[in-house]
């Protein structure tokens, strides 16, 4: 079905009539959910709500073990899974699903465990969640009723209404299955409506007419009743599609949810970035300023990789190219791709010019050829690995620095996961917040390359065409005169 675009003004026609109201009941129900939440990301920008939370970057027995110990009663597993192939992504989420069995068992603490997967619906759907209920089920004494589907995400502009998924652009809302995201060579969709989005990704298997969608009249009008009775009734694993524009939304889901929890009802979730944060009873957090993030005894300028190709990110990388004199930029040329020993060799001299420049205090941007990368086949495997391969190089780059940045920004959800792990070695990072809504920031672990570095992840599709510049600028500021300023 072809839904069409509407003007970002039809969500004034939702009214919020008792937020103090709403607040004050979720934080009565959040008390008695004496559960561990875990959040499975499949890259580390599930964390842009969050802050004061730990990621891990590995999922052993021993990581979770520290998690559940944690006085905090949510943290985040980095799976990557984005990047891997199917079964890569099945054997990945198979381990950790036998993991927090072992580990909950060990402890005697229940669990909620989120699946947070992109805003704009790309990813291994529903291969993730229907493998984590397959083990658990199998391992353990759960039942999984359902699974609720949530991709609302307000800082970056996506909006479920009338169960359609919409993306923002400017003023206007546009239907997720015309977006850019839904062309991915990988993760392509063609459903904006998420009843048939969900029936288009299990191939047919789950239909339309068996989800149970939670309007937004049901929400709004406080229908407590109505939501409980649709949850309580769902069975056999079928989806439950959340509509939601605004926080307010999910707040009032997760009252009526908790209630069903209580009566020993289970789901899995399938959700964006807001859901952890409302569950979780993250409290808010200013955006972090340049005194919060940057240390005065580093004088070495930072580095921004930018290896997101959406749209968003280009005309982000152009604005910073035409307006900000004081950073240097290197193109990394991803056609040495197709040559033996290519990428290499690039490395090789993208490092040195870099190295050369950051020692000088200017900060540099790398950033990958706008072209597009011509992979000659149709196997979404292969074309993935050619991806994986440029991304690797580039991630190799900060992986053979010497020489310590004032900060590093990485622009997409492969690249910052890849550059945080593989080469920035962390295991274990704690969210220090977000620098522009939805943009987090992690303070590395000790155990890192570059220990107590500020890192910024920025997803390639959120922010405005001027934020990646923004940040950028209000980073490399020198002198206490213009902390002043933030």
């Amino acid at each position: 079905m072809n839904e069409a675009s509407k003007d970002i003004s039809i969500l004034q026609n939702y009214v919020v009539t008792q937020e103090k109201e709403v607040d004050e009941a979720l934080k009565k129900q959040l008390n008695k959910l004496n559960r561990k939440i875990i959040v499975l990301d499949d890259d580390p920008t599930g964390i842009q709500t969050v802050n004061e939370v730990s990621v891990y970057t590995e999922w052993s027995k021993e990581s979770i073990l520290k998690g559940f110990k944690e006085k905090n009663n949510m943290f985040f597993i980095l799976t990557n899974s984005r990047a891997l192939t199917e079964a890569e992504t099945a054997a990945v989420h198979k381990e950790i699903a036998e993991n927090i069995v072992w580990v909950s068992r060990e402890t005697g603490k229940e669990f909620i465990l989120i699946s947070r997967g992109d805003s704009t619906l790309r990813g291994h759907f529903p291969l993730e969640t229907k493998t984590l209920r397959e083990e658990i089920e199998k391992n353990f004494d759960i039942k999984y009723s359902g699974e609720i589907i949530m991709p609302f995400f307000k800082e970056g502009g996506r909006y479920t209404l009338d169960n359609v998924h919409y993306v923002k652009y400017d003023s206007s809302l546009v239907p997720a299955g015309e977006t850019e995201f839904s062309k991915d060579k990988t993760f392509g969709f063609s459903s904006s409506h998420l009843g048939e989005w969900c029936q288009e990704k299990s191939n047919g298997k789950n239909k339309v007419q068996d989800m149970v969608y939670i309007t937004l009249e049901d929400l709004r009008s406080h229908n407590k009743d109505v939501i409980i009775k649709k949850l309580l009734e769902v069975e056999n694993f079928d989806k439950i599609i959340v509509n939601a524009i605004d926080y307010y939304d999910v707040k009032i889901f997760t009252n009526c949810l908790i209630d069903c929890i209580l009566e020993g009802k289970e789901f899995i979730y399938r959700t964006a970035a807001a859901f952890p944060k409302i569950i979780g009873g993250v409290n808010h957090k200013d955006l972090l300023t340049r005194k919060d993030i940057i240390s005065k005894d580093n004088s070495n300028g930072g580095i921004i990789l930018v290896g997101s190709h959406v749209k968003k990110t280009t005309l982000q990388l152009e604005y910073m190219m035409n307006n900000i004199q004081e950073i240097e930029f290197i193109e990394f040329d991803v056609s040495k791709v197709s040559e033996e020993g290519g990428l290499e060799s690039e490395v090789e001299r993208v490092l040195k010019l870099l190295e050369s420049t950051v020692l000088d205090g200017r900060t540099v941007t790398v950033y990958t050829s706008r072209k597009l990368l011509q992979v000659e086949t149709e196997d979404k495997n292969k074309i993935l690995e050619a991806s994986v391969k440029i991304s690797n190089s580039l991630v190799n780059i900060i992986g053979k620095l010497s020489v310590r940045p004032s900060f590093i920004i990485a622009k997409g959800g492969i690249t910052s996961s890849d550059v945080g792990t593989k080469a920035l070695q962390v295991k274990k990072a704690k969210v220090m917040g977000q620098v522009k809504p939805g943009i987090p920031v992690w303070m590395t672990g000790d155990e890192s390359k570059f220990p107590e570095m500020p890192y910024v992840i920025f997803p390639g599709n959120v922010g405005e065409t001027s934020t990646l510049g923004e940040i950028a600028e209000m980073l490399i500021e020198k002198g206490e005169a213009n902390d002043d300023h933030q």
